[in-house]
């Protein structure tokens, strides 16, 4: 249960002062050696504090073993719409899942509760983001560019080294739709370099029981796999860091029955909040000791040798960008 944590981080985050300096403070308040850096990411439009902590495990990278490392990406334009907009929006719900998963388990380990694996949470903290218009409703920008978002939350350059991902999962607010109709969370099928593969067994039942309920997931377009900025139709940027890893990933959106703005206020639900943050933590300890698979390797080998690469569609393709929201 994170729901202390998700307390104390709303609290923290409903700031126009809100800022990566003190969530990374609120971290070490909770472990002083806890492994938490930030830092500021320019963009065309202002700035976003970037903050990334990594919870080594027990058999991980970090101490030289071979247990795989998941990554826990929060996705957001911004934690608030400032000055448009007064308080913590919708949008800011996958920042503030995320820094809560950060919260428990750098407090499990503390406590001597060690993963196997090691958890690299990523987000980025910006309190005062743009709006732009989409259908149905109006949705958050951010103040930088998706691509550079992607590249710093999934470590995608040699340089990153142990950051390097065996597999992603990223919880975004997606409740401007209407293909979505029930409150708390859903999971998408399994996306890996330009293919969408079938709905993960592994991550179904644990769905289930952290939810005590059957298991909900959503569709996916092709183009909701491809790059910001080239012009189609995204259901929202839950699955952009697929475009900039090989690694798998799953998008886990908190979801509403009605359609609601990113950019509305008063919109978060601590409950369907708590319950995805929980899913990711138990999926995050069933990866490490490699009891969940995100896909089946052989049957991606046997559709790329049957069909070719679709890894294009992590590219911008053949045609300028022209969606001014990238």
């Amino acid at each position: 249960m994170i729901l202390k944590q998700l307390i104390e981080l709303y609290d923290l985050l409903d700031s126009p002062a809100a800022s990566g300096a003190g969530v990374v403070k609120y971290l070490r308040s909770i472990d002083p050696a806890c492994d938490a850096e930030t830092y500021v990411l320019e963009g065309p439009k202002g700035s976003t504090d970037m903050v990334r902590v990594r919870i080594p495990g027990s058999r991980g990278s970090a101490a030289g073993g071979d247990a795989p490392t998941i990554g826990l990406l929060g996705r957001l334009g911004g934690l608030g719409a400032r000055p448009e907009r007064i308080g913590f929006v919708s949008d800011g719900d996958g920042a503030l899942c995320a820094l809560a998963c950060a919260a428990k388990l750098v407090s499990m380990r503390a406590r001597g509760d060690v993963l196997p694996g090691d958890v690299v949470v990523s987000t980025h903290v910006c309190p005062h983001a743009p709006t732009f218009p989409h259908e149905p409703v109006a949705f958050m920008g951010s103040p930088v560019a998706t691509a550079d978002v992607n590249r710093e939350e999934v470590g995608g350059d040699a340089a990153h080294g142990p950051w390097a991902l065996d597999a992603v999962l990223v919880v975004d607010t997606t409740k401007g739709n209407r293909i979505m109709n029930e409150r708390g969370f859903m999971i998408s099928p399994t996306v890996k370099e330009g293919c969408i593969l079938r709905v993960s067994e592994d991550l179904v039942s644990l769905m289930e029981i952290t939810t005590g309920r059957r298991a909900r997931t959503y569709p996916l377009s092709m183009a909701d796999i491809t790059p910001y900025g080239n012009g189609l139709y995204h259901l929202n940027s839950i699955l952009q860091p697929c475009t900039a890893t090989d690694a798998p990933v799953v998008g886990v959106a908190i979801t509403t029955e009605t359609a609601v703005p990113g950019c509305a206020t008063g919109a978060t639900h601590l409950s369907d909040v708590e319950e995805a943050g929980a899913f990711m933590i138990e999926v995050a300890k069933a990866f490490g000791e490699r009891k969940c698979a995100f896909y089946d390797a052989d049957e991606f080998e046997r559709f790329t040798t049957r069909y070719g690469s679709m890894k294009h569609l992590q590219t911008m393709g053949t045609l300028p960008a022209e969606d001014p929201e990238a």
